[in-house]
């Protein structure tokens, strides 16, 4: 590949994410996406509950720790149901966050990063793919945010943690959790030294992702 036309990291950081798994794009050039052609399920206020000792939360367990993430089902109810089933069907074991960038963001669950081929990370899917549940939602530190193709209806299975705000994805991307405990493991992983393409490798690796009621593993008031 020409390197002249590989646009640097610091303008990458400042366009919308470059996805990730579609074969038809060079993870190589990340390349800017247009914005969507529609308007898709964007409530004026959406309605985020109080997390309660019954609600579900992901628990991420990592050599670096445990990541625990909170759901928005009221916000984008078919990428919630579409995380938990790959997770409870250890779809996530044993792949790895591929894709690290300090200051921005880690991504994370390609059935490809299972193998040790750097190079074909990024471009797995998985048993479906997702009509975008786009939301006012802001991208802010923390965030649970479901990766995608060039089209907006192409989210399947990666998904990425924000580790700063990162207002010019809001729209762009399905936001449907955020990280309730565990954010200095996220801050340990976006710092990994990497190889190809921001992969730190098999030193990222997800051991498993288990649903879990969150009274079982976060201590909650009392209502």
């Amino acid at each position: 590949m020409n390197k002249t036309k590989r646009i640097p990291l610091y303008l990458m950081l400042i366009l919308p994410l470059t996805l990730l798994y579609a074969k038809d794009n060079d993870p190589e050039e990340k390349r800017p996406l247009a914005p969507p052609a529609a308007k898709f399920r964007t409530p004026l206020k959406p309605g985020i509950s109080e997390l309660g000792p019954n609600d579900e939360v992901a628990v991420i367990t990592t050599d670096f720790g445990r990541i625990i993430l909170r759901f928005y089902p009221q916000i984008a109810p078919r990428h919630t149901s579409n995380f938990k089933s790959l997770a409870r069907s250890k779809f996530y074991d044993g792949t790895t966050f591929h894709r690290v960038i300090p200051g921005f963001m880690i991504q994370g669950g390609d059935p490809n990063s299972r193998d040790d081929d750097l190079s074909n990370d990024g471009f797995g899917r998985g048993p479906r793919l997702l009509r975008a549940e786009f939301s006012n939602i802001p991208h802010k530190r923390g965030i649970l945010s479901m990766a995608r193709g060039r089209d907006p209806n192409s989210a399947s299975c990666q998904f990425f943690i924000v580790v700063a705000d990162s207002p010019h994805l809001d729209g762009q991307y399905t936001v449907f959790g955020k990280v309730v405990k565990g954010m200095e493991v996220v801050d340990k992983i976006v710092n990994l030294p990497t190889k190809k393409g921001n992969n730190p490798g098999k030193a990222a690796i997800i051991r498993s992702i288990r649903i879990k009621k969150a009274g079982e593993v976060l201590d909650l008031p009392a209502k």
